[in-house]
């Protein structure tokens, strides 16, 4: 059996190109809120990570250490 592009392509209007499309209006104080809450979410599950992982993320802050010591501004 062969395949053809577009066999494999699917349709050729998914929802993200529709999305992209529709004029979003978006206020910057929503904006501001969500990228708040990712944040706060990003915060938490590094937070997690380094109870979890003790040894990785002291690692991990030592090799932060290690580049902030060698930045020349």
């Amino acid at each position: 059996m062969v395949w053809q592009m577009s066999d494999l392509e699917g349709p050729a209007e998914g929802p993200a190109e529709g999305a992209a499309r529709s004029p979003v209006t978006e206020t910057d104080a929503e904006r501001r809120r969500r990228r708040a809450q990712f944040l706060r979410e990003l915060h938490e599950a590094k937070a997690l990570r380094e109870r979890v992982q003790p040894r990785r993320a002291r690692a991990a802050r030592m090799r932060q250490a290690m580049r902030m010591r060698t930045f020349r501004w």
